[in-house]
């Protein structure tokens, strides 16, 4: 007898979901990349504090999370609200291109540290292009997410995103002490450059709005 196949209450195969559209999953695909390349170095990012800048300590590790989180906090409002107040989306496009750009300079920039100094204004930079991307990208899955759909698509996001940063969080530290933080970070700053790329993918399924800035 052959055996028949689960079927939703709408006679839709469970096995046969309809296909995820092309913006949700070129933004999925980016944040696993950029998710799972930083993945690699924030279970350690505190033992590259003290072991590689000068006068690194704990504390200055927990200064320089702080410093991250609240340039972002306060940047986050005015960063989205500017988006908004614009129509269309090609402004929420390019925010997040530049925000995302900017996030994968930032391990770059670790690598030629020395001093605490140095390295609070890193952070602040991160959490500002952080603040730029995080709005911007929110925005634009928010509006294309398929209708009905909303718990799937959330679903996989969380998943794969999370499973990324599962494995990259148990890499990271074998990376670091195999070959040293340095080609941790070009690997980091590769794959998140890679998952820009891949929000290159939503730009035409972007409404168009007004020209913000007009030539002379």
């Amino acid at each position: 007898m052959p055996i028949t196949k689960r079927t939703s209450p709408t006679g839709k195969n469970y096995f046969t979901h309809k296909k995820i559209n092309s913006v949700i999953k070129f933004l999925t695909i980016s944040d696993i990349l950029m998710l799972t390349g930083f993945g690699l170095v924030t279970p350690i990012f505190a033992i590259f504090i003290t072991n590689n800048i000068e006068g690194g300590t704990v504390e200055v590790a927990g200064l320089a999370s702080a410093i991250f989180l609240i340039t972002k906090s306060i940047c986050l409002i005015p960063v989205a609200s500017f988006v908004d107040k614009n129509k269309g989306e090609r402004d929420d496009f390019w925010a997040m291109i530049f925000g995302s750009l900017g996030i994968t300079i930032i391990p770059l920039l670790y690598i030629f540290i020395n001093r605490p100094i140095e390295l609070y204004i890193v952070q602040f930079f991160y959490g500002f292009f952080a603040a730029v991307a995080y709005p911007s990208w929110m925005g634009i899955f928010t509006r294309h997410i398929d209708k009905k759909k909303e718990g799937l698509e959330w679903g996989v996001y969380e998943t794969l995103t999370n499973l990324g940063a599962a494995f990259s969080a148990s890499l990271g530290g074998l990376l670091a002490y195999r070959f040293g933080f340095i080609p941790l970070f070009l690997v980091i700053s590769m794959l998140s450059f890679v998952g820009t790329t891949f929000l290159i993918g939503v730009y035409h399924d972007m409404e168009p709005g007004p020209v913000l800035f007009k030539k002379n």
